[in-house]
């Protein structure tokens, strides 16, 4: 779906309820990623709406939204923050983020986006999933299957590729390999963290390089330097539209998601509150998708996504119920000695791969 067509789509039912003046300032991630974001989304809601878009860029939206906060003095509208992150509790607690006005929504958005993914002052703006990817050419009667698949070196030889900075995500890898059901993942406790890096001590040998950057490893599977690997769904599916031999594999896929967030003291929150409404209809839901490579929460767009995309995005509800989502609550939550749950994985991660 291309972004006239998307503009001309969207101008008619836009002007009702969307329809304003003046600007809205967006935060994205640079790059890419923001150019994509322009063509699918931003230029349409201009042309649908009359609000114009200003974009902020940075790798991450965090840090600079606790700096404007401390100094009273918020310049953005919206931004797209990681529950990850780990003062993101602490950030909405304080009261940092606007509720959303869902009244502005149209049916087929609220209908299409779960309510899992609709918050009081957030709503998903897109998932992003760590897939286990192989390459057919070196698999071409048929690659791994699932976790254990990778652990299982005798079967399915070669180099293989693990991401080195995502402790929770390897270590639930792990635990599958090892037989853990999907439902019994969560919490990790410290008898599972234990299991997971011994079955960890098991690949070790195996991992021909532990990738950081999220386009490393597709460029290592094209270069012949992985056999299979964890790795970004976004950037798997770029390299797949893109007539690339490789192959996804959803079984275990660990799912995580971004928020949309609407800044308490921007200076433009009803428009604001009418970019969230306008990206989430399920058209445009589309055009998000084709353009990042990450799909956001409306389901219904799969009507509007080209055949051949649809059965490689997370939402799919084939790929969907194989899929083990990220428990942020829980890896937000403050341990006895002080520490959050992601930190102290972190750290036995840390302390594991040093070894």
């Amino acid at each position: 779906m291309s972004a006239p067509f998307v503009a001309k789509a969207t101008a008619a039912f836009g002007h009702e309820k969307l329809a304003g003046t003046g600007e809205v300032v967006v935060f994205s991630y640079g790059g890419s990623f923001t150019e994509n974001l322009r063509k699918s989304v931003f230029v349409p809601f201009s042309k649908a709406t009359g609000i114009r878009v200003v974009e902020v860029t940075a790798d991450f939206a965090e840090p600079q939204i606790k700096a404007m906060n401390a100094a009273k003095r918020v310049d953005w509208d919206v931004a797209s923050i990681s529950p990850f992150f780990s003062g993101y509790v602490e950030m909405q607690q304080a009261g940092t983020y606007v509720p959303i006005d869902y009244s502005l929504w149209d049916d087929e958005a609220l209908h299409g986006v779960p309510e899992s993914a609709r918050l009081n002052d957030a709503v998903v703006s897109f998932q992003d999933a760590k897939v286990l990817v192989y390459d057919a050419r070196v698999f071409p009667k048929g690659g791994p299957k699932n976790w254990a698949d990778l652990w299982n070196v005798k079967e399915f030889p070669g180099p293989r590729g693990l991401n080195g900075s995502g402790g929770p995500t390897v270590m639930l890898f792990a635990l599958m390999a090892d037989g853990v059901a999907h439902k019994d993942l969560w919490p990790l406790s410290d008898d599972k963290i234990d299991r997971a890096l011994k079955k960890l001590d098991e690949i070790k040998p195996h991992i021909n390089k532990w990738w950081i950057a999220g386009g490393e490893p597709v460029q290592l599977l094209i270069n012949g330097e992985y056999a299979m690997t964890s790795a970004p769904d976004g950037r798997s599916i770029g390299a797949i539209k893109q007539g690339i031999p490789l192959r996804m594999t959803w079984d275990g896929a660990t799912l995580g998601e971004n928020y949309w967030t609407i800044l308490r003291g921007g200076p433009n929150s009803a428009n604001a509150q009418k970019f969230l409404a306008f990206v989430n209809r399920a058209e445009i839901a589309a055009a998000f998708t084709q353009g990042t490579g990450f799909p956001g929460p409306n389901i219904n767009q799969l009507k509007y996504l080209p055949a051949d995309l649809a059965p490689l995005v997370s939402i799919t509800p084939d790929n969907a119920a194989k899929t083990v989502r990220l428990d942020n609550a829980w890896l937000a939550t403050k341990r006895a000695d002080g520490k959050v749950n992601a930190d102290y994985i972190q750290e036995r991660w840390l302390a594991w791969r040093a070894q």
